[in-house]
């Protein structure tokens, strides 16, 4: 019988130690670690033989760099648009993807809808979770039928193996990974041993048998992906699915991505008949208001390679209270604090006996800089109580001295805001070195300080 080997692990980081220690050397938390049964068969498992490639043996050897050849990898397209543009232009393949996303954010819905929309490629969908019954009937809300997608309920390691050698399929999507258990170690489903464990397992199969592996996770109350910290380096490819479930937008963003760009961004509409890709998600980020209302400006952004037009809406008001409020939802505090300085120096206007509110409209969460020039103007239309025009938008980044800064892929924002048929665009004077205005029909409106644009919208 083989030796029962436990071990601690910290609930937070993974971090493994022999004996019970108070603090955490590797993050640092308190009382987190939590004592597990680890028992590890150094035999040969069984599960994964057949996956193994013939010429392991020659790819184990060291060759010298100008003798390897480089194989251009064929990505398989994925079915819905927005997952092509995160993965960087489809499924790599033997590639590891975790998804993570609150519980009830529509995870499952999503790639159980992918699934049922890749008719010619053969899926095995694993659920630890729900039923076939309740899958059944997810499916036929759905409205697609696939008569290459097979369902499997289980949570043993072993078994899922087994019937991937029967199906043989070509993706594999596991749903989700605390919900999995392996032969090899002794401790509960979703613990830290079992997350890692079975994650290895499954990135194992995936490189050996050239089958790419989309794997379902759960994320911890502050916000980060649950089980070990390691889990993350091990897989490929992590996307995060944000939004709040009140809401009908989602969005699916790239943490890491080894085989294409990062901070990558899919949106999605909650709807009845499941996820539907958002196209052109500046249309459903801009408000149609029947009057106009002050306060509000419209902003042209980046999020990686796609160009988006927010709408920024700020309320200034007198402070009742001794303390102004300062309340941000979407940008950064501090960076609020630091233009509502720039305009009470440079400008004169006295925002230190106000209470100032900022919003980003949509739910969207910016860190992008060019957003600055449109947050001021939004600052001083509500301190004004004037309206902006709705037909024009603003990029720049503000500096102390009420200087506008110079942004990047200024062309890419310039040709968003045409398309969406706005009549001026106000860019930073700094942009305007090898830009050719007869390429847009929009009016482009070069400014230097904050002065000049309040001078244009406000005098």
């Amino acid at each position: 019988m083989a030796k029962i080997k436990s071990a601690f692990f910290c609930q937070q980081c993974g971090y493994e130690t022999p004996k019970w220690t108070g603090k955490c050397p590797s993050c640092g938390t308190w009382n987190s670690f939590v004592e597990e049964v680890v028992q590890r068969d150094e035999k040969k498992r069984g599960d994964m033989q057949g996956w193994e490639d013939g010429d392991n043996k020659e790819k184990n050897k060291a060759h010298k760099l100008d003798e390897i050849v480089h194989v251009e990898e064929r990505r398989l397209p994925a079915p819905d648009t927005e997952l092509n543009r995160v993965l960087g232009g489809g499924v790599v393949p033997g590639s590891v993807i975790l998804v993570a996303g609150d519980p009830g954010i529509g995870k499952s819905t999503l790639f159980l809808q992918c699934a049922l929309q890749w008719k010619t490629v053969r899926t095995l969908y694993v659920s630890g979770e729900e039923s076939a019954q309740q899958i059944k009937l997810r499916a036929e809300r759905l409205g697609i039928t696939n008569n290459n997608l097979y369902l499997l309920t289980a949570t043993e390691t072993s078994t899922i193996f087994n019937e991937v050698k029967k199906v043989k399929p070509q993706v594999l999507i596991i749903d989700s990974i605390q919900t999995l258990e392996s032969p090899y170690v002794e401790s509960a489903a979703g613990s830290v041993s079992q997350v890692r464990e079975c994650a290895a397992e499954l990135q194992k199969f995936a490189k050996t048998s050239n089958i790419p592996v989309f794997i379902i996770g759960h994320i911890t109350k502050d916000g980060s992906i649950a089980g070990p910290k390691v889990l993350e380096h091990m897989v490929d490819t992590v996307l995060q699915f944000e939004g709040d479930r009140h809401y009908a937008y989602r969005i699916l963003r790239t943490l890491k991505n080894r085989f294409g760009s990062t901070a990558e961004l899919g949106i999605y509409e909650m709807v009845q008949q499941g996820m539907r890709a958002v196209t052109n998600p500046s249309e459903i980020l801009l408000s149609q208001h029947d009057e106009p209302l002050s306060g509000i400006a419209i902003a042209a952004t980046m999020e990686a390679s796609r160009p988006l037009m927010i709408e920024v809406q700020a309320l200034v008001t007198t402070a009742v209270y001794g303390t102004p409020q300062r309340t941000v939802s979407g940008m950064d505090l501090r960076r609020l604090q630091l233009l509502l300085a720039v305009l009470e120096k440079r400008g004169g206007f006295h925002f230190g006996a106000k209470d100032v509110f900022v919003n980003i409209a949509g739910g969207l969460k910016i860190e992008d800089p060019s957003i600055e020039l449109a947050v001021v103007c939004s600052l001083l239309s509500s301190y004004e109580d004037k309206t902006l025009p709705s037909n024009i938008c603003l990029v720049g980044e503000v500096g102390l001295s009420g200087e506008i800064r110079a942004v990047n892929r200024i062309e890419q924002r310039i040709a968003e805001a045409d398309k969406l048929g706005m009549d001026v665009i106000f860019i930073p004077k700094a942009n305007a070195k090898g830009l050719d205005r007869k390429n847009y029909k929009i009016e482009i409106k070069m400014v230097n300080k904050v002065e000049d644009v309040y001078k244009l919208l406000f005098a």
